[in-house]
């Protein structure tokens, strides 16, 4: 769907966002929605054809300068709810990313909802913001943990297990980008360090153009700062 829409004087393009207007009047933001200033529309997914608006969702964060390199991106992700940052007002962009950060953003910014009653969850899933999330993607299969029926919330993640869960949800939900572009693993020179348990998704990945690595080089087993997840989410 695409909807005609032009910004307002001094609006930031990655805070036009599309609402769902719900059977009891509430508006709920559509993650996948892009503001396109070609064609001046608003372009969004839905499988329902229901009341729908556009807003105007303006985040910002005391740390996030507008002259940061990841401030459009951490804007945009903000904007549809994706993130809420790390309280305060902040969103501690050189902070370390943790697993339980990752899944949670992840699932938010494709629309996948957590189970509010889980039977089946991770031992470690306490009883928190990601809880729910946790019991979706064990559900679903996004993920399977760190082995003994745990999660490992609060660890940072690595980016073969950023790339392995981002795999599996865009094959769960049917959109996984196409084989066409990209590079072969064997031409980066840090393939061999990848885990079993990844080379599946990574190499889908990086032969679809979605991985490019970086001179040469993949870093399956780097951690990343959250203003460089803001940018990959985005």
């Amino acid at each position: 769907m695409s909807v005609p829409y032009t910004p307002k004087p001094g609006e930031d393009i990655n805070a036009i966002v599309i609402y769902y207007i719900n059977a009891e009047g509430q508006p709920e933001t559509v993650t996948n929605c892009v503001y396109d200033p070609e064609t001046g529309t608003v372009r969004f997914t839905t499988n329902h054809f229901s009341k729908y608006a556009v807003g105007y969702n303006k985040v910002n964060f005391k740390d996030v300068p507008e002259s940061a390199w990841y401030n459009k991106a951490v804007s945009f992700i903000a904007a549809r709810g994706i993130t809420s940052g790390t309280g305060n007002g902040n969103y501690s962009p050189e902070a370390k990313l943790t697993r339980a950060q990752f899944i949670v953003m992840l699932m938010k910014a494709y629309g996948l909802d957590p189970d509010m009653d889980a039977r089946d969850n991770f031992a470690d899933a306490g009883n928190t913001y990601y809880t729910g999330y946790l019991a979706t993607a064990k559900r679903l299969g996004i993920t399977s943990g760190i082995g003994n029926n745990m999660f490992g919330p609060d660890l940072e993640i690595t980016r073969q297990e950023m790339f392995t869960m981002l795999y599996n949800a865009l094959r769960i939900i049917g959109r996984l980008p196409k084989v066409n572009g990209g590079q072969s693993l064997s031409s980066f020179s840090d393939a061999g360090d990848i885990a079993t348990w990844a080379k599946e998704a990574m190499t889908y990945l990086v032969e679809s153009g979605f991985i490019s690595g970086s001179n040469g080089r993949l870093f399956p087993n780097d951690t990343t700062t959250r203003a460089q997840d803001g940018t990959n989410t985005v």
